[in-house]
Protein backbone atom coordinates (compact mmCIF):
# COMPACT_ATOMS: atom_id res chain seq x y z
CA UNK A 1 0.00 0.00 0.00
CA UNK A 2 1.03 3.51 -0.37
CA UNK A 3 1.32 4.98 3.12
CA UNK A 4 2.98 8.06 4.24
CA UNK A 5 6.55 7.17 4.42
CA UNK A 6 6.52 5.53 1.15
CA UNK A 7 4.59 8.46 -0.32
CA UNK A 8 7.55 10.74 1.17
CA UNK A 9 10.53 8.29 0.88
CA UNK A 10 13.89 8.55 -1.49
CA UNK A 11 13.35 9.04 -4.74
CA UNK A 12 15.15 6.24 -5.95
CA UNK A 13 11.81 3.81 -4.81
CA UNK A 14 9.87 5.65 -7.16
CA UNK A 15 10.18 2.78 -10.09
CA UNK A 16 9.07 0.01 -7.38
CA UNK A 17 6.22 2.02 -6.02
CA UNK A 18 5.25 2.38 -9.81
CA UNK A 19 5.57 -0.92 -10.57
CA UNK A 20 3.78 -1.73 -7.05
CA UNK A 21 1.00 0.57 -8.43
CA UNK A 22 0.42 -0.88 -11.98
CA UNK A 23 0.17 -4.41 -10.44
CA UNK A 24 -2.46 -3.37 -8.07
CA UNK A 25 -3.92 -0.67 -10.41
CA UNK A 26 -4.46 -3.88 -13.20
CA UNK A 27 -5.52 -6.44 -9.88
CA UNK A 28 -8.47 -3.79 -9.23
CA UNK A 29 -9.78 -3.55 -13.26
CA UNK A 30 -9.86 -7.41 -13.11
CA UNK A 31 -12.12 -7.22 -10.82
CA UNK A 32 -14.14 -4.65 -12.42
CA UNK A 33 -14.08 -6.54 -15.56
CA UNK A 34 -15.30 -9.78 -13.52
CA UNK A 35 -18.49 -7.90 -12.83
CA UNK A 36 -18.75 -7.33 -16.68
CA UNK A 37 -18.81 -10.92 -17.21
CA UNK A 38 -21.05 -11.63 -14.78
CA UNK A 39 -23.67 -9.22 -15.64
CA UNK A 40 -25.63 -12.29 -17.45
CA UNK A 41 -26.08 -13.69 -14.02
CA UNK A 42 -27.36 -10.50 -12.41
CA UNK A 43 -30.90 -9.68 -14.53
CA UNK A 44 -32.54 -8.25 -11.42
CA UNK A 45 -32.00 -4.98 -9.90
CA UNK A 46 -32.82 -6.13 -6.76
CA UNK A 47 -29.95 -8.37 -7.40
CA UNK A 48 -26.97 -5.67 -7.76
CA UNK A 49 -28.94 -3.73 -4.70
CA UNK A 50 -28.12 -6.09 -2.94
CA UNK A 51 -23.98 -6.42 -3.37
CA UNK A 52 -24.51 -2.54 -3.16
CA UNK A 53 -26.42 -2.96 -0.03
CA UNK A 54 -23.85 -6.01 1.73
CA UNK A 55 -20.90 -3.10 1.41
CA UNK A 56 -22.77 0.00 2.65
CA UNK A 57 -23.87 -1.62 5.15
CA UNK A 58 -21.36 -4.48 6.17
CA UNK A 59 -18.15 -4.17 4.45
CA UNK A 60 -17.80 -0.32 4.89
CA UNK A 61 -19.11 0.42 7.79
CA UNK A 62 -16.45 -2.31 9.08
CA UNK A 63 -13.13 -0.76 6.85
CA UNK A 64 -14.28 2.39 8.66
CA UNK A 65 -14.43 1.62 12.14
CA UNK A 66 -11.00 -0.25 11.85
CA UNK A 67 -9.80 2.58 10.83
CA UNK A 68 -11.62 4.99 13.06
CA UNK A 69 -10.00 3.01 15.98
CA UNK A 70 -6.87 3.41 14.81
CA UNK A 71 -6.42 6.96 14.62
CA UNK A 72 -5.38 9.15 17.52
CA UNK A 73 -8.70 11.86 18.53
CA UNK A 74 -7.58 15.57 17.51
CA UNK A 75 -10.00 18.01 18.24
CA UNK A 76 -8.36 19.79 15.06
CA UNK A 77 -10.16 17.07 12.53
CA UNK A 78 -13.02 18.63 12.93
CA UNK A 79 -11.45 20.79 9.96
CA UNK A 80 -12.00 17.33 8.13
CA UNK A 81 -15.98 17.14 7.42
CA UNK A 82 -16.42 20.95 7.52
CA UNK A 83 -13.58 21.41 4.20
CA UNK A 84 -16.14 18.63 2.36
CA UNK A 85 -18.92 20.73 3.34
CA UNK A 86 -17.42 23.48 1.84
CA UNK A 87 -17.07 21.60 -1.46
CA UNK A 88 -20.81 20.68 -1.16
CA UNK A 89 -21.73 24.32 -1.33
CA UNK A 90 -19.10 25.59 -3.66
CA UNK A 91 -20.50 22.87 -6.12
CA UNK A 92 -24.14 23.78 -5.61
CA UNK A 93 -23.71 27.58 -6.52
CA UNK A 94 -20.96 27.12 -9.51
CA UNK A 95 -21.79 24.20 -11.23
CA UNK A 96 -25.36 25.75 -12.50
CA UNK A 97 -23.83 28.98 -13.91
CA UNK A 98 -22.36 26.31 -16.49
CA UNK A 99 -25.29 25.24 -17.45
CA UNK A 100 -25.88 27.70 -20.21
CA UNK A 101 -23.27 26.68 -21.89
CA UNK A 102 -24.58 22.95 -22.17
CA UNK A 103 -28.17 24.63 -23.34
CA UNK A 104 -29.29 23.63 -19.68
CA UNK A 105 -32.13 25.83 -17.95
CA UNK A 106 -31.85 25.76 -14.28
CA UNK A 107 -35.28 26.09 -13.81
CA UNK A 108 -36.40 22.29 -15.57
CA UNK A 109 -36.54 18.81 -14.66
CA UNK A 110 -33.21 18.39 -16.12
CA UNK A 111 -31.43 21.66 -14.32
CA UNK A 112 -33.33 20.57 -10.89
CA UNK A 113 -31.67 17.39 -11.18
CA UNK A 114 -28.55 18.23 -11.85
CA UNK A 115 -28.53 20.71 -9.01
CA UNK A 116 -29.51 18.27 -7.09
CA UNK A 117 -27.01 15.71 -8.11
CA UNK A 118 -23.24 17.01 -9.06
CA UNK A 119 -22.40 18.42 -5.72
CA UNK A 120 -23.11 15.29 -4.15
CA UNK A 121 -20.51 12.79 -3.54
CA UNK A 122 -20.42 9.23 -2.73
CA UNK A 123 -17.33 8.18 -1.38
CA UNK A 124 -18.09 4.90 -0.24
CA UNK A 125 -18.59 2.66 -3.35
CA UNK A 126 -16.22 5.18 -5.69
CA UNK A 127 -13.32 6.67 -3.50
CA UNK A 128 -12.64 4.57 -0.31
CA UNK A 129 -11.72 1.00 -1.65
CA UNK A 130 -9.01 2.79 -3.44
CA UNK A 131 -7.53 4.72 -0.74
CA UNK A 132 -7.81 1.96 1.73
CA UNK A 133 -5.25 -0.12 -1.25
CA UNK A 134 -3.28 2.92 -2.14
CA UNK A 135 -3.13 5.05 1.00
CA UNK A 136 -4.03 2.93 4.26
CA UNK A 137 -6.50 2.73 6.96
CA UNK A 138 -5.43 6.16 8.37
CA UNK A 139 -6.62 7.82 5.00
CA UNK A 140 -9.28 5.83 5.17
CA UNK A 141 -10.54 7.34 8.75
CA UNK A 142 -10.31 10.85 7.45
CA UNK A 143 -12.12 10.19 4.19
CA UNK A 144 -14.80 8.85 6.60
CA UNK A 145 -14.70 11.93 8.82
CA UNK A 146 -15.09 13.96 5.35
CA UNK A 147 -18.13 12.29 4.33
CA UNK A 148 -19.72 13.17 7.71
CA UNK A 149 -20.40 16.90 6.22
CA UNK A 150 -20.92 15.17 3.29
CA UNK A 151 -23.75 13.17 4.92
CA UNK A 152 -25.36 16.64 6.46
CA UNK A 153 -25.31 18.26 2.83
CA UNK A 154 -26.52 15.37 1.07
CA UNK A 155 -29.37 14.10 3.68
CA UNK A 156 -30.33 17.40 5.10
CA UNK A 157 -29.83 20.49 2.90
CA UNK A 158 -30.96 18.61 -0.36
CA UNK A 159 -33.77 17.19 1.08
CA UNK A 160 -34.86 20.63 2.09
CA UNK A 161 -33.87 22.12 -1.28
CA UNK A 162 -35.81 19.02 -2.88
CA UNK A 163 -39.09 20.26 -1.02
CA UNK A 164 -38.61 23.58 -1.99
CA UNK A 165 -38.59 22.91 -5.69
CA UNK A 166 -41.36 20.65 -5.36
CA UNK A 167 -43.53 22.79 -3.46
CA UNK A 168 -42.76 25.70 -6.14
CA UNK A 169 -43.35 23.38 -8.94
CA UNK A 170 -46.55 22.01 -8.24
CA UNK A 171 -47.87 25.59 -6.50
CA UNK A 172 -48.78 23.61 -2.88
CA UNK A 173 -48.64 23.34 0.48
CA UNK A 174 -46.75 21.41 2.84
CA UNK A 175 -47.32 21.64 6.76
CA UNK A 176 -45.62 18.89 7.87
CA UNK A 177 -42.44 19.68 7.08
CA UNK A 178 -40.68 19.60 10.79
CA UNK A 179 -42.33 15.97 10.63
CA UNK A 180 -40.14 15.08 7.42
CA UNK A 181 -36.72 16.38 8.63
CA UNK A 182 -37.43 14.78 11.86
CA UNK A 183 -38.33 11.55 9.94
CA UNK A 184 -35.34 12.45 7.99
CA UNK A 185 -32.71 12.98 11.14
CA UNK A 186 -33.74 9.45 12.14
CA UNK A 187 -32.88 7.81 9.36
CA UNK A 188 -29.69 9.21 9.45
CA UNK A 189 -29.21 7.81 12.71
CA UNK A 190 -29.91 4.88 11.77
CA UNK A 191 -27.64 4.26 8.77
CA UNK A 192 -25.10 1.95 9.42
CA UNK A 193 -21.72 3.88 8.47
CA UNK A 194 -23.05 6.47 10.55
CA UNK A 195 -23.98 4.18 13.47
CA UNK A 196 -20.44 2.77 13.49
CA UNK A 197 -18.92 6.74 12.98
CA UNK A 198 -20.99 7.17 16.52
CA UNK A 199 -19.79 4.23 17.60
CA UNK A 200 -16.19 4.55 17.40
CA UNK A 201 -16.50 8.21 18.98
CA UNK A 202 -17.58 7.09 21.80
CA UNK A 203 -15.28 3.77 22.23
CA UNK A 204 -12.39 6.73 21.77
CA UNK A 205 -13.63 9.19 23.85
CA UNK A 206 -13.51 6.37 26.88
CA UNK A 207 -9.69 5.37 25.60
CA UNK A 208 -10.87 2.32 23.89
CA UNK A 209 -8.42 1.53 20.91
CA UNK A 210 -8.86 -1.27 18.37
CA UNK A 211 -6.24 -3.06 19.67
CA UNK A 212 -7.73 -3.49 23.64
CA UNK A 213 -11.08 -4.83 21.36
CA UNK A 214 -11.23 -8.48 22.66
CA UNK A 215 -9.86 -10.41 19.42
CA UNK A 216 -13.07 -12.05 18.06
CA UNK A 217 -14.32 -8.87 17.57
CA UNK A 218 -11.11 -7.40 16.13
CA UNK A 219 -11.42 -10.46 13.56
CA UNK A 220 -14.77 -10.11 12.59
CA UNK A 221 -14.12 -6.56 11.92
CA UNK A 222 -10.75 -7.36 9.44
CA UNK A 223 -12.51 -10.25 7.67
CA UNK A 224 -15.73 -7.94 6.92
CA UNK A 225 -13.59 -5.46 5.83
CA UNK A 226 -11.83 -7.81 3.49
CA UNK A 227 -14.86 -7.90 1.52
CA UNK A 228 -14.75 -4.27 0.72
CA UNK A 229 -12.79 -3.35 -2.52
CA UNK A 230 -13.63 -7.28 -4.19
CA UNK A 231 -17.35 -6.22 -3.99
CA UNK A 232 -17.50 -2.55 -5.01
CA UNK A 233 -15.31 -3.37 -7.95
CA UNK A 234 -17.47 -6.62 -8.73
CA UNK A 235 -20.40 -4.07 -8.10
CA UNK A 236 -19.33 -1.52 -10.51
CA UNK A 237 -18.65 -4.00 -13.30
CA UNK A 238 -22.22 -5.30 -12.89
CA UNK A 239 -24.28 -2.40 -12.61
CA UNK A 240 -22.18 0.39 -15.17
CA UNK A 241 -24.84 0.97 -18.31
CA UNK A 242 -22.88 1.19 -21.42
CA UNK A 243 -26.24 2.01 -23.78
CA UNK A 244 -28.20 5.36 -22.81
CA UNK A 245 -29.62 7.78 -24.64
CA UNK A 246 -27.97 11.78 -23.78
CA UNK A 247 -25.01 10.21 -22.53
CA UNK A 248 -22.35 12.56 -24.76
CA UNK A 249 -24.22 15.40 -22.19
CA UNK A 250 -23.87 13.56 -19.47
CA UNK A 251 -20.28 12.45 -20.15
CA UNK A 252 -18.84 16.25 -20.87
CA UNK A 253 -21.59 17.53 -17.71
CA UNK A 254 -19.26 14.57 -15.59
CA UNK A 255 -15.83 15.68 -17.33
CA UNK A 256 -16.60 19.43 -16.18
CA UNK A 257 -17.45 18.26 -12.91
CA UNK A 258 -14.25 17.20 -12.20
CA UNK A 259 -11.97 19.57 -13.86
CA UNK A 260 -14.11 22.23 -11.74
CA UNK A 261 -13.63 19.73 -8.68
CA UNK A 262 -9.92 19.61 -9.34
CA UNK A 263 -9.83 23.08 -9.66
CA UNK A 264 -11.37 23.53 -6.15
CA UNK A 265 -8.51 20.95 -4.50
CA UNK A 266 -5.57 22.64 -6.19
CA UNK A 267 -7.05 26.14 -4.46
CA UNK A 268 -7.80 24.49 -1.21
CA UNK A 269 -4.40 22.78 -0.97
CA UNK A 270 -2.70 25.75 -2.02
CA UNK A 271 -4.34 28.21 0.24
CA UNK A 272 -4.18 25.83 3.87
CA UNK A 273 -0.88 24.87 2.36
CA UNK A 274 -1.11 21.20 2.26
CA UNK A 275 2.81 19.93 1.61
CA UNK A 276 2.24 15.92 2.76
CA UNK A 277 1.65 13.96 -0.13
CA UNK A 278 -0.74 11.42 1.08
CA UNK A 279 -3.11 14.85 2.42
CA UNK A 280 -2.75 16.35 -0.68
CA UNK A 281 -4.05 12.89 -2.79
CA UNK A 282 -6.78 12.98 -0.19
CA UNK A 283 -7.70 16.49 -0.85
CA UNK A 284 -7.91 15.30 -4.63
CA UNK A 285 -9.76 12.39 -4.65
CA UNK A 286 -12.56 12.40 -2.06
CA UNK A 287 -14.26 15.46 -4.20
CA UNK A 288 -13.95 13.26 -7.04
CA UNK A 289 -16.37 10.71 -5.83
CA UNK A 290 -19.54 9.87 -7.69
CA UNK A 291 -22.65 11.48 -6.82
CA UNK A 292 -24.53 10.29 -4.13
CA UNK A 293 -27.56 8.12 -3.85
CA UNK A 294 -29.62 9.93 -1.41
CA UNK A 295 -30.10 13.18 -3.59
CA UNK A 296 -31.38 10.48 -5.82
CA UNK A 297 -33.32 8.88 -3.30
CA UNK A 298 -35.18 12.26 -2.86
CA UNK A 299 -36.29 12.66 -6.67
CA UNK A 300 -37.49 9.98 -6.37
CA UNK A 301 -39.77 10.50 -3.18
CA UNK A 302 -41.08 13.26 -4.73
CA UNK A 303 -41.71 12.31 -8.50
CA UNK A 304 -43.71 9.28 -6.74
CA UNK A 305 -46.02 12.19 -4.93
CA UNK A 306 -46.52 13.65 -8.49
CA UNK A 307 -47.08 10.26 -10.01
CA UNK A 308 -50.28 10.32 -7.52
CA UNK A 309 -51.06 13.98 -8.87
CA UNK A 310 -50.57 12.48 -11.99
CA UNK A 311 -48.60 15.18 -13.64
CA UNK A 312 -47.45 15.45 -16.53
CA UNK A 313 -43.77 14.08 -17.22
CA UNK A 314 -42.77 17.45 -18.91
CA UNK A 315 -43.87 19.32 -15.93
CA UNK A 316 -42.66 17.16 -13.49
CA UNK A 317 -39.79 19.06 -10.66
CA UNK A 318 -36.94 16.55 -11.42
CA UNK A 319 -36.65 14.05 -14.28
CA UNK A 320 -35.69 10.48 -12.77
CA UNK A 321 -34.59 9.10 -15.78
CA UNK A 322 -31.72 11.75 -16.30
CA UNK A 323 -31.10 10.88 -12.51
CA UNK A 324 -30.66 6.98 -13.48
CA UNK A 325 -28.43 8.28 -16.21
CA UNK A 326 -26.26 10.33 -14.32
CA UNK A 327 -25.80 8.12 -11.17
CA UNK A 328 -25.32 5.02 -13.63
CA UNK A 329 -22.09 6.86 -15.96
CA UNK A 330 -20.54 8.65 -12.06
CA UNK A 331 -19.80 5.71 -10.29
CA UNK A 332 -17.37 4.18 -13.26
CA UNK A 333 -16.28 7.30 -14.40
CA UNK A 334 -15.11 8.86 -11.19
CA UNK A 335 -13.83 5.06 -10.27
CA UNK A 336 -11.52 5.25 -12.82
CA UNK A 337 -10.54 8.70 -12.36
CA UNK A 338 -9.71 7.91 -8.77
CA UNK A 339 -8.20 5.07 -9.35
CA UNK A 340 -5.59 6.46 -12.34
CA UNK A 341 -4.99 8.96 -10.00
CA UNK A 342 -3.44 7.16 -7.14
CA UNK A 343 -1.95 4.62 -9.67
CA UNK A 344 0.66 7.40 -10.85
CA UNK A 345 2.21 7.25 -7.16
CA UNK A 346 3.08 11.51 -6.42
CA UNK A 347 2.42 12.29 -9.83
CA UNK A 348 -0.85 14.31 -8.72
CA UNK A 349 0.91 15.17 -5.42
CA UNK A 350 1.77 18.68 -6.62
CA UNK A 351 -0.86 21.73 -6.68
CA UNK A 352 0.11 22.49 -10.27
CA UNK A 353 -0.43 19.13 -11.71
CA UNK A 354 -3.87 19.08 -10.18
CA UNK A 355 -4.79 22.30 -11.47
CA UNK A 356 -3.72 21.89 -15.13
CA UNK A 357 -5.26 18.62 -15.24
CA UNK A 358 -8.69 20.72 -13.91
CA UNK A 359 -8.22 23.20 -16.53
CA UNK A 360 -7.76 19.83 -19.38
CA UNK A 361 -10.64 18.37 -18.10
CA UNK A 362 -12.71 21.75 -18.20
CA UNK A 363 -11.70 22.28 -21.96
CA UNK A 364 -12.53 18.75 -22.04
CA UNK A 365 -16.00 18.87 -20.74
CA UNK A 366 -17.14 22.17 -22.49
CA UNK A 367 -15.39 21.82 -26.40
CA UNK A 368 -17.53 19.31 -27.11
CA UNK A 369 -20.97 20.50 -26.36
CA UNK A 370 -19.73 24.37 -27.82
CA UNK A 371 -18.08 22.82 -30.52
CA UNK A 372 -21.58 20.91 -31.35
CA UNK A 373 -23.75 24.02 -30.96
CA UNK A 374 -21.59 26.06 -33.52
CA UNK A 375 -22.17 23.18 -35.87
CA UNK A 376 -25.79 22.92 -35.55
CA UNK A 377 -25.93 27.08 -36.05
CA UNK A 378 -23.99 27.07 -39.16
CA UNK A 379 -26.20 24.18 -40.42
CA UNK A 380 -29.20 26.39 -40.22
CA UNK A 381 -27.31 29.30 -41.54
Amino acid sequence: MFHSSLLTSDSSLLPEIMSEALQKAITLLSLIGLGLLLRSKFKHKEQTNGIKEMVLSVALPATIFIALMKIDVDAKLIVVPALTLVFNFFMYFAAPLAFPFFGIEKDTPMGRTLVMLLPSLAPGLSCFPFIAEFLGQESVAMAALGDVGNKFFVLIFLYVVAMNMFLKNTKTEETRMGDKIKSLLLNLVQEPINIIIISAAILLSFGVSFKTLPLIVQDVFDKTSAMMTPLVLIFIGVAVQLKQRKKRLIASLLIFRAGLTMLFSAGMIALLNITDPTMVLLATVIPLSSASFWPFAHISAFNSREDAQEIPKERRTFSVELAVLVMAFSLPFSTMLILGILSTGTFFAHTGTIAITGVILLALGLLPTLFGRKMVRLSKA
